[in-house]
């Protein structure tokens, strides 16, 4: 099942605000956490109280804690690899190695007595997952997650990102990636231009960015890299199907309320056969054959452009068509919706079969 994610930064924030921010996330279907120990300079003792209250209350509501560390956390507070338990007494439930080790370390810690998970960086296009699992790692106690990039420009390209992911995924191991709220201003760093695996996704709405991941099925799991995100980006992203592309619309003003019904209320399923220039749902013109489609002024057809058949079309009355390239005007087709402009690049992931829905936009 795929899961959404929130970030906390308790050495930058208070106990108070993480809590309300954790409660908010929850309500929203939120059911993992993501925090670093890399930006830590505090004592040993005050870092396990501070973490320690902090997850227990994220606990009480069921979501999992992730902790980043590095090498360099492990010298500073003095912890072996072969001993995980100063993160088993925090209460994570498993630590993100942000840089590894030798592949054999790593595999050493899969089978550690306390159960902690341990996520590997997937933002690395080389052969270290296979060198870990060459040393026979618990693959079940293994998942990964990308990096986020605080600094503008400095985020993954999108050829790299599914290189590395596809590493990851084709050994079935769980997989996440960071988008970022266009709110937060908190995270690890004194630098934070957003924090974002993909570079593309700097400037997007949070939504469109979680779509994007889910869409390329190579990310189970988003997480929001700053904190706070706003409760409308948190409600955005509750309010997301996980399994399925949904694209926002606009209507058009001369739409039918049978023509609305199509758009809007159905499960939508992309003909087998595919078009390069459309995405063809045939499914409703078999519903809906009997009904009025009258005919209006017809208008050129342009990518992301919605189109449903009128009653001059034949057999193809009541199907629903999404521009993919621009076509000249066809006098047989209604002009019902566009898909905003945000979210057209997602058209090219409705795949064969695939289901999606067009939802109005608000």
């Amino acid at each position: 099942m795929r899961r959404l994610g929130i970030s906390i930064y308790p050495e930058h924030s208070t106990p108070d605000l993480d809590k309300r921010y954790i409660k908010l996330a929850h309500r929203y279907g939120f059911e993992r956490i993501f925090t670093c120990l890399l930006s830590v300079s505090k004592p040993y003792e005050v870092v396990m109280e501070e973490y320690k209250d902090i997850i227990s209350y994220a606990k009480t509501l069921d979501m999992e804690v992730i902790l980043d560390v590095a090498p360099a956390v492990f010298d500073s507070f003095d912890i072996s690899y072969d001993d995980l338990g100063f993160f088993a007494e925090m209460g994570a439930d498993g630590v993100r190695l942000d840089l590894g080790f030798d592949g054999l370390k790593e595999a050493k810690m899969t089978y550690n007595p306390y159960g902690l998970k341990i996520e590997l960086n997937m933002s690395n296009d080389v052969e270290y997952l296979t060198n870990i699992l060459t040393h026979q790692a618990n693959k079940n106690q293994l998942i990964g997650c990308h990096n986020f990039y605080p600094q503008k420009f400095t985020g993954l390209p999108y050829d790299f990102f599914i290189s590395c992911s596809k590493r990851f995924k084709k050994h079935g191991i769980r997989t996440a990636a960071f988008v970022t709220s266009q709110t937060g201003e908190i995270g690890p760093w004194n630098i934070n231009d957003g924090l974002c695996t993909l570079e593309q996704h700097r400037e997007l709405s949070i939504d469109v960015q979680a779509k994007h991941l889910w869409a390329t099925d190579l990310i189970d799991d988003v997480i929001i890299g700053n904190a706070y995100a706003n409760e409308a980006e948190l409600k955005l992203l509750g309010d997301l199907k996980r399994d399925m592309i949904e694209l926002k619309v606009e209507l058009h003003s001369d739409a039918t309320p049978i023509e609305h019904q199509i758009t809007l209320d159905e499960i939508h399923i992309r003909r087998g056969d595919i078009s390069e220039y459309m995405v063809r749902s045939v499914e409703v013109r078999k519903k809906y054959g009997n009904d009025n489609f009258p005919i209006r002024e017809s208008v050129p057809q342009q990518k992301g452009s919605v189109f449903i058949g009128n009653d001059s079309f034949g057999k193809y009355k009541g199907e629903l068509q999404v521009i993919l390239r621009d076509m000249p005007l066809d006098e047989r087709k209604n002009l019902v919706a566009e898909v905003v402009e945000e979210e057209r690049f997602l058209l090219e992931y409705i795949k064969p079969w695939s289901s999606f829905r067009l939802i109005k936009k608000l």
